[in-house]
């Protein structure tokens, strides 16, 4: 029997635009009818996809102490989160732990600093680390994300070799002062502009779970939508201790499922991206979600713990997945747990969710 939503498959299959009311009808399914919606979504995961699954992996340049007060982040101006404090890596240590992460199967690295946005500088140093990732593995993507940009800085990271810049838009533009005073919606336009203007890659997400309307994330999906990226992260809310969203938990597995299919729906040939706190939020439904997203990042975040390396890989084997490139790079994905646990015992940094 056809349902609502393989009708609804079949319209964006045919080079349609999700509506509206079409897209609060996601959000808005009835648990019995979960399964449904994910074998539709499915089928425009499979159409643009295939079985493939992209694997990041986040190199942490630099940690905390960031004059910004955005308040879902446990790096924020004031965050009082026991979190770990550091300036830049060195570009040695940037390659060490990077190719870590491509040994575990990783073809796209996610260079992030915490920061308003880079000084010239930064973007020295930045441009200096992905000219030599980029020359010891040409094969892999390198996604940089260091805030708002200024003139002329995203060519420069272009020329370095840099693939793709992340900047988050992270919630409609009729919910951000709440969430964020010392910059705005706007700002945040303005940089994924930037980045596609210099010819990289856009980036660009959202985070979920911080009190916001389903008229309010249909908002923010749309908008990323009509930004044109090439890739959606979706992050579930960490409410970091210590940060004015602590104790949020208003997500359920089942309504992050739908909010993933509705980025698969209204984006349906975008990368879709299961980022940081999947494995809290999700829980025991993350193979459901890997049938409507095609990307996740592996091992940790920016701040905080993810789940073992081999179990995300085993989560992508045991679906009927197969991790982006591994055949063809020869991905070494049977030590990738280890791998990374000699990397949070050796370099002293663990990664963060909502970059």
């Amino acid at each position: 029997m056809t349902t609502f939503y393989d009708e609804l498959a079949e319209a964006q299959l045919a080079g349609g635009t999700l509506s509206r009311d079409d897209a609060l009808a996601i959000l808005r399914s009835p648990d019995e009818d979960l399964l449904a919606l994910v074998a539709a979504g499915a089928r425009l995961r499979r159409a643009a996809f295939g079985n493939d699954v992209k694997v990041n992996y986040l190199v942490n340049l630099k940690s905390g102490l960031c004059p910004e007060d955005c308040g879902y982040c446990s790096q924020r101006l004031g965050s009082k989160s026991d979190i770990l404090k550091y300036s830049w890596l060195s570009e040695q240590e940037t390659t060490k732990q990077a190719g870590i992460g491509i040994a575990a199967g990783a073809s796209r690295i996610c260079l992030v600093a915490s920061g308003r946005g880079p000084s010239n500088r930064d973007i020295d140093r930045v441009t200096g680390m992905v000219d030599r990732l980029k020359t010891d593995h040409p094969q892999v993507e390198v996604c940089v994300c260091l805030g708002l940009l200024k003139e002329g800085q995203a060519e420069r990271l272009r020329d370095a070799g840099a693939d793709a810049y992340n900047h988050n838009l992270n919630t409609s533009e009729s919910r951000y002062d709440d969430i964020c005073s010392t910059h705005g919606f706007d700002d945040r336009v303005q940089t994924v502009g930037m980045a596609q203007e210099a010819g990289l890659s856009a980036c660009s997400g959202l985070i979920v779970g911080m009190g916001e309307s389903d008229e309010e994330l249909v908002d923010a999906m749309f908008a990323l939508r009509d930004l044109g990226g090439d890739s959606i992260p979706v992050n579930f809310l960490m409410p970091f201790d210590g940060t004015p969203l602590e104790d949020t938990w208003l997500l359920t597995p089942a309504h992050c499922i739908r909010i993933l299919a509705l980025a698969r729906f209204a984006c349906p040939t975008t990368e879709v991206r299961m980022a940081g706190g999947r494995e809290m939020h999700l829980r025991s439904l993350q193979p459901l979600g890997l049938h409507l997203a095609n990307s996740l990042f592996l091992g940790d975040y920016l701040t905080s713990e993810g789940q073992e390396a081999k179990a995300d890989l085993d989560l992508i084997r045991d679906n009927g997945f197969r991790v982006l490139g591994a055949e063809d790079e020869g991905a070494d994905t049977g030590h990738g747990d280890k791998a990374l646990a000699l990397r949070q015992r050796g370099a002293g940094t663990t990664i963060a969710p909502n970059a």
